[in-house]
């Protein structure tokens, strides 16, 4: 059973086209990452799978739930009610952290499930204990986000976002505003998630990791999805596009 499925989405910003009908499906456990170069629409599409940017057209869904549907060339969105009731299943981690400046590291990863969820602070602030080791930052539970480097709000925000036992994680280019040796902490977290069972969905620039991390491993260019598959077919791949983005990596 696909957890994530769009289809034939599109989404222009000012008469501008961004994702030219996108389809693709994760499936539970799945780990997928879109490469590509900027400007290419993968944020984009983060930001339409996560309710954040709506789409034009096309059809969205969660476990088969229906979050939106095209009807005469329009997508169509359920309720709010419905929409934040499936909302539930993703978390999403953003490449600038994101994180509350006015509340300490715990009370970021306790706010959204004590506050939206409703759910017992004791048994909340317990798994946030146990996030932040495993996150390797138990000593920082009373810390300010302007206390942490970068690499260690990052691993905050990835706490956050699992606290709210999502089934499916979303990174957006989560070091890109990190230097290489915070970069290298992150990707260490990230994968180490991988024994979680979590799907997860990573917009990234960081070829190697994404070949070994992934299931699947998607190139965008200009809007559409030039290659789909496994990291070997992807990274081997003969495609013009795709040779041009690899090779500008490494020079």
């Amino acid at each position: 059973m696909s957890l994530l499925s769009m289809k034939s989405v599109k989404k222009s910003f000012g008469g501008v086209e961004i994702l030219k009908d996108i389809s693709l499906e994760v499936k539970e456990g799945e780990i997928l990452s879109i490469i590509g170069p900027s400007g290419s629409g993968k944020s984009t599409l983060l930001r339409c799978a996560t309710l954040l940017e709506d789409m034009d057209d096309g059809e969205l869904s969660y476990n088969e739930n229906t979050v939106c549907k095209s009807v005469g060339g329009k997508a169509v969105y359920e309720s709010q009610s419905k929409l934040r009731e499936i909302s539930e299943y993703f978390g999403l981690v953003f490449q600038n952290f994101n994180l509350f400046p006015h509340m300490n590291v715990l009370q970021n990863i306790c706010d959204a499930p004590i506050r939206v969820q409703k759910r017992d602070k004791e048994e909340v602030k317990e798994e946030a204990f146990s996030l932040l080791k495993k996150m390797g930052l138990e000593d920082r539970a009373g810390a300010y986000p302007y206390q942490l480097s970068g690499g260690q709000s990052q691993r905050v925000a990835i706490a956050r976002a699992l606290a709210l036992n999502p089934k499916i994680l979303f990174f957006d280019e989560p070091t890109s505003a990190l230097d290489p040796e915070l970069t290298g902490e992150v990707l260490r977290v990230i994968k180490s998630l991988s024994d979680l069972k979590i799907a997860m969905v990573i917009v990234t620039h960081e070829m190697a990791f994404a070949k070994e991390i992934s299931d699947k491993v998607i190139f965008m260019s200009d809007g559409v999805i030039v290659e789909l598959g496994s990291p070997e077919e992807v990274f081997a791949s003969t495609n013009e596009r795709m040779k041009n983005f690899i090779g500008a990596l490494s020079k």
